[in-house]
């Protein structure tokens, strides 16, 4: 099996679970998802698969992709990602993946896109902290002191400043998967994703390998 499903942020709720005790959750309808292609060592120098996610009407799709649909035999679809791994290579081009891969109590990774929030200051982009509002200090809103005069006569590349927020790639690590409804294919993990809502995600199985799987 792939090492993860595409999805879509539903939304936060709290939901009790087996104990009695009420969790906040964040729903994610994930899939169904489709094969659309799959990579070889031989052909493309690594093992992968490609799959797609949400229907798109065919007059919004480009030729290269029209192609790469067509010659797969399924929909267009909107989003298309790959995982990698040599798990992919049991699938076939053309076959649904759904909920039924992932488990309550398995952990994951989720990744999407933060929310866009402009322009914005340095306090509200880095939450620096204000400065003194008493005794005429004039630093309560402002950046700071951006560079000396005599030396080095600039500002450094990197220094946190006001500017560009948000709409980043985010990935949230080792989420508890919380419930799993596979009749209308919702996944239920603990906490909070990046992103909006009705926003992307990838929901990524945390596979451990090399040394820590061998301690284990």
């Amino acid at each position: 099996m792939p090492l993860g499903l595409l999805g879509k942020k539903v939304g936060m709720t709290q939901i009790f679970d087996e104990t009695g005790t009420l969790v906040p959750v964040t729903l994610i309808q994930a899939g169904p998802c489709v094969v659309v292609n799959k990579r070889s060592k031989s052909v493309d120098g690594y093992e992968a698969v490609q799959i797609g996610y949400d229907s798109i009407p065919e007059r919004l799709v480009n030729k290269p992709d029209a192609g790469q649909f067509k010659k797969a035999g399924v929909a267009p679809l909107r989003v298309l990602r790959e995982f990698r791994g040599p798990e992919s290579q049991e699938l076939e081009v053309g076959q649904a993946l759904t909920v039924s891969m992932f488990e309550p109590g398995e952990r994951i990774d989720v990744v999407g896109t933060s929310k866009g929030r402009g322009f914005t200051s340095v306090r509200k982009r880095w939450n620096s902290k204000p400065g003194r509002a008493s005794h005429g200090s004039m630093y309560f809103n402002r950046p700071g002191s951006q560079g000396a005069s005599s030396f080095p006569s600039r500002t450094f590349p990197g220094t946190k400043s006001s500017g560009h927020h948000g709409d980043t790639r985010e990935t949230t690590t080792n989420l508890l998967i919380v419930k799993c409804d596979l009749e209308r294919n919702l996944i239920a993990v603990r906490g909070s994703v990046p992103g909006a809502t009705n926003g992307y995600v990838l929901l990524r199985k945390r596979v451990v390998r090399g040394k820590k799987a061998l301690k284990k």
